[in-house]
């Protein structure tokens, strides 16, 4: 109690503000919601076979081949781009595959996602030594 720890990210050596400070948590979720969106339409029209019940499903696998790809090879998937996230190594720099694998793995599983440490990062970007940042 009474302890000033500073900004989210001073830990890490990030900028309290501006490009490269860490990704604030409505936009993250904004992100999320419009890449989960995106999921949910290509499941649907591609690989459901028109039936929403199974839509749900394949849109989880589909969300998982995405972010695998796309934060595996640009650092962001489509609405992370579209509000300005970039998802980085600890130090710096892009997420080797074997990290972009774990970070992936534990966002499907969800339960690390919404555990968080006292710079906002969910335990899945902790685990993998990733950050989320603003662009």
């Amino acid at each position: 109690m009474g302890v000033d720890f500073g900004y989210r990210g001073r830990r890490l050596g990030l900028p309290e503000e501006g490009p490269g400070s860490i990704a604030r948590f409505g936009r993250r979720l904004a992100a999320l919601c419009i890449d989960w969106a995106l999921c949910l339409l290509i499941a649907y029209g591609l690989l459901s076979g028109g039936r929403a019940q199974s839509a749900s499903n394949w849109a989880l696998v589909v969300f998982a081949v995405l972010s695998l790809l796309t934060v595996g090879t640009v650092g962001f998937t489509p609405g992370k781009r579209m509000l300005g996230l970039r998802v980085v190594a600890e130090g710096g720099g892009r997420l080797s595959l074997p990290r972009v694998v774990l970070r992936t793995l534990l966002l499907v599983v969800v339960i690390p996602a919404v555990v968080w440490d006292r710079d906002g990062r969910g335990l899945h970007d902790r685990l993998a030594r990733s950050v989320e940042v603003r662009i």
